[in-house]
């Protein structure tokens, strides 16, 4: 919510030695389209669109790396398309392991964002906790760029994906299901999600975890931690 491309801008070029990356905006976001019709935002919809994405690049599989909200709809990928996957990497997601209560409650306060999104439009955007603004935690220059691409986002399409993508996202009760190699980068310092690690620590096969001490975000506070383990893990199971 509220991020962007800019949210890799320090992993990209490390990245780039040892696969193509594709980068890819929550729809609302950035330069992404913001569709009126609410189904669009659902992440089964957002299964749909990774494997058009797929498709035309002519990848057969690929690896897929996903961060708080994206962690949720590419860890559902994998689940939902295993088969297209060679190995996945997620980072902190609250929204992947919640449960049903949570889901309702996180309905009521984004649906009341929502409201005042439709009503006061950019305003509402600028005022909202998660706007990158607010971060004392990023570097300057990715915050700066976090920012200006805040000046993209389309209020409608970020209410609706607060609405229509948010609260059905977990995949918590599937995870047990996962055929994929994972490796999950760890931010410690995010408190609240330490019990979601813990959860996906004991019910995900095929996990592998590296931990920084460092909050949510966790792919630019430990950007070269980030950077050395994913290259590693990308080398070993691209051509396995």
């Amino acid at each position: 919510m509220l991020s962007s491309r800019a949210q890799w801008q320090p992993n990209l070029d490390a990245l780039s030695r040892v696969c193509r990356p594709v980068v890819i905006e929550l729809l609302g976001h950035g330069r992404s389209p913001s569709p009126s019709d609410p189904a669009c935002y659902a992440p089964a919809s957002y299964v749909a669109a990774f494997e058009k994405i797929r498709r035309s690049l002519g990848a057969e599989r690929w690896l897929i790396c996903g961060q708080s909200l994206g962690a949720a709809l590419t860890l559902r990928y994998a689940l939902e398309r295993p088969e297209k996957v060679i190995a996945q990497v997620f980072t902190n997601s609250n929204s992947a392991v919640a449960d049903a209560r949570w889901g309702e409650m996180v309905r009521r306060g984004l649906g009341t964002m929502a409201v005042r999104l439709q009503r006061e439009g950019r305003a509402a955007l600028e005022e909202s906790p998660v706007h990158p603004r607010h971060s004392r935690h990023l570097p300057p220059e990715v915050r700066d760029a976090l920012v200006a691409d805040c000046e993209l986002h389309d209020p409608r399409g970020v209410g609706l994906t607060g609405v229509e993508t948010v609260p059905p996202s977990s995949v918590r009760e599937q995870l047990k299901q996962n055929s994929v190699p994972a490796l999950m980068v760890l931010g410690t310092r995010e408190k609240r999600f330490q019990q979601h690690a813990d959860y996906i620590r004991a019910h995900m096969p095929a996990l592998e975890v590296v931990t920084a001490e460092v909050g949510h975000a966790v792919n630019i506070e430990a950007a070269p931690l980030f950077n050395e383990a994913v290259s590693e893990f990308v080398l070993r199971h691209a051509h396995a």
